[in-house]
This record gives C-alpha cells, sequence and structure tokens, in this order.
C-alpha cells in the first residue's frame, strides 16, 4: 500500500467536498490502486493546522460546517507558513483549492510554488496561478521532477483537458468553443423564463458554484481565465488575459433573451478559440445560437465543450454540475494520477 500525505489549503465548497470523498471513497483507493490518502495539513483564511497522525476528514467537514476556522482546532499552529507546514507535515502532494485572484493570484502562486520547489506534487483547483504563472510553475515542476495537475480548473468534472493531452496525439487542434461557467449558463435560462438577474445570481451563490467574487462568473472573466487554461494546454505558445477579448452577461435583458427564443435561437455566454491560417483568436461574448445545435441544447447548470481537430472531426463533451462535488472529483483524480504515475502523469 503506497502512503500519500495531504496538504490542502481552502476548506470551503470544493475543498469542505475532496474532503468527504476522501472518507467515502477510502476504500476503493486502497483496493482499486493500492494508494492510503491521508491528510496531514490544512490552510484556511485563518492560519495553517497540522497533524502528523492525519486528521479525520469528517472531524474537519463537521467544523467547518458549524462555521469554525482551523484556528479554533487543537493542531492549530499560530505563525506557522504554508511552506514551513509542508516540511513540517512531511507532505507528498498539494492541494490547492483557495479563492482566485486574477489580480495578484494569491495565495494560489506562492503557494504553487512552494509545493513545486519543495518537491511535492500539485494539484490545482485554483486558476489564478495558471492564468497568471503557468509558464514558470511548468518549470519550477520540471525542475523539481514533480507533476502538476489540473482538471478541476476547466469545467468542474469534464476531463477535456485530460482527453486532449492524452487521446488526441495525433493531428491539430483547429479550435474549441464551449459553454465553460454554469452559473451563467444557469443564470440566462432562468432570466429567459422570467426571473430577475439578482435573484438567480444568489441561487448560484448560495449553493457554493458561483465564484467567490461573482463578477467573475458574469463579467466573463473566469470564462475567458478558463479559455486561456485550455489553450496554453493545447498550444505551442502562451496566452494571456490580455489576449482574449471579453464581454459578460451584465447588459443581457429578459426581453432580449425572449426575443431569441421566438426566433428560434438562444443566447448563451460562449468562450471561443479559433485558428484561422497559422492565426488563433480568443473571445468571450453572449452569443446567438440554434437551439436545436449541440451547445444550444446546453441548459441549466450544464457545461459543454465543442473541439475540432483535423484528425478526430468535432467531439463534443458536456456535464451537468450544480454543485462543485465534480470538481471536487476532478482534484482527487488529479491526485490519483500523480500519485500512481508521478511526474509522467502531467506530461
Amino acid at each position: 500500500m503506497k502512503q500519500v500525505r495531504l496538504a490542502l489549503v481552502g476548506l470551503g465548497a470544493v475543498g469542505s467536498r475532496v474532503l468527504r470523498l476522501l472518507g467515502e471513497y477510502d476504500g476503493t483507493f486502497r483496493k482499486r490502486y493500492g494508494l492510503e490518502f491521508s491528510v496531514h495539513c490544512v490552510v484556511d483564511s485563518s492560519g495553517v493546522a497540522v497533524s502528523e497522525e492525519g486528521f479525520d476528514p469528517d472531524r474537519l467537514v463537521g467544523h467547518k460546517a458549524r462555521g469554525s476556522k482551523l484556528s479554533e482546532l487543537p493542531e492549530f499552529r499560530d505563525g506557522l507558513g504554508v511552506g514551513e507546514a509542508l516540511e513540517v507535515a512531511s507532505c507528498d502532494m498539494l492541494l490547492e483549492a483557495s479563492p482566485v485572484d486574477l489580480d495578484t493570484g494569491e495565495p494560489g502562486i506562492s503557494n504553487s510554488r512552494v509545493a513545486l520547489k519543495g518537491g511535492l506534487h500539485l494539484v490545482l483547483a485554483n486558476k489564478a496561478p495558471l492564468v497568471l504563472a503557468h509558464e514558470e510553475l511548468d518549470g519550477i515542476a520540471a525542475a523539481s521532477g514533480v507533476g502538476m495537475l489540473y482538471s478541476a480548473t476547466f469545467c468542474g468534472g469534464l476531463p477535456v483537458l485530460n482527453v486532449v493531452r492524452r487521446d488526441m496525439v495525433c493531428g491539430d487542434i483547429l479550435g474549441f468553443r464551449g459553454i465553460f461557467n454554469g452559473t451563467t449558463n444557469f443564470m440566462l435560462e432562468e432570466m429567459l423564463n422570467g426571473r430577475a438577474y439578482s435573484d438567480a445570481l444568489r441561487e448560484a451563490q448560495d449553493i457554493g458554484v458561483a465564484e467567490a467574487d461573482p463578477s467573475l462568473d458574469v463579467a466573463g472573466w473566469d470564462t475567458a481565465a478558463k479559455l486561456v487554461i485550455a489553450a496554453n494546454t493545447i498550444r505551442d505558445t502562451w496566452i494571456t488575459l490580455a489576449d482574449v477579448e471579453v464581454r459578460g452577461i451584465e447588459d443581457v435583458q429578459m426581453e432580449q433573451l425572449q426575443q431569441c427564443r421566438e426566433d428560434g435561437s438562444v443566447l448563451k455566454l460562449l468562450g471561443t478559440a479559433e485558428r484561422i491560417d497559422s492565426e488563433w483568436s480568443f473571445r468571450v461574448e453572449p452569443t446567438l445560437l440554434p437551439i436545436g445545435s449541440f451547445l444550444g441544447g446546453c441548459t441549466g447548470w450544464e457545461m459543454a465543450v465543442e473541439v475540432e481537430s483535423d484528425v478526430f472531426g468535432t467531439t463534443s463533451h458536456k456535464l451537468y454540475e450544480r454543485e462543485p462535488v465534480p470538481t471536487a472529483a476532478s482534484m482527487i483524480r488529479d491526485a490519483v494520477h500523480l500519485a500512481v504515475m508521478g511526474r509522467q502523469a502531467a506530461l
């Protein structure tokens, strides 16, 4: 049985569900993969807690569900930084699920750097480190001989990045587009059916699907961030948010949506990467689609992606994700791959 000592940063909607899944599927990891995961370091906004023997995942989930902070646990280490905590706890892998900050990238970038430099594998749900420092982090991972996986950053549970990187090894990607943000897709459908914009957004926040800063969703920046991550995963050069034209749904009106339906079309917030000859363009914008099309039929809490290649043609992927469980499961999927295959899993 291979022992894998984990550190988890962020105990919000995604992090808490990671803990629950680790507890629920402990027997599966042991039987199917020969892995024994244990959590020895946890971090939230109040600081760091460390346990040599490993935390009980259910205990941590219950603690956070009561609105308590890690600073109230007996294992809390006052003044201990993340880097020191990872060393003290002798962790093998960091799972990073702190809130997204696309301006500074913190604390995600610093946590990612210290983990990779310390020889830990890295699993990301936080998009900011990839959007702002993907190339740098790739270099640190290579120098340290460890792997970095991040399928949870792109459309939750959809394994599109894994499929493209692992399975579409022949030919070239000609473009991809999709509905990458379930919150805005849900809101647009609710508005189409007569619900107020603010009410639809509040529901998304209440169930923990909307970003901590909802402007990332409705202004299109979450979709743009995912577009950057996907583009940098499947292309040979690096792009940034500055390369993406971004327009969100703040100005979309209920009457506009209802008129589209009468005309046989539907308005969706689409992220698009398109290659014309050797030039690529990247944009996020509300886009009219035929109701009967694959993306036009993506409703409510669904997210969907179309990938076009010269060998495989167009492949279509869709997922319903009303809560963050599939995103948490994607983090664990990446953790299993890294624990079994090491750095090779990320190549």
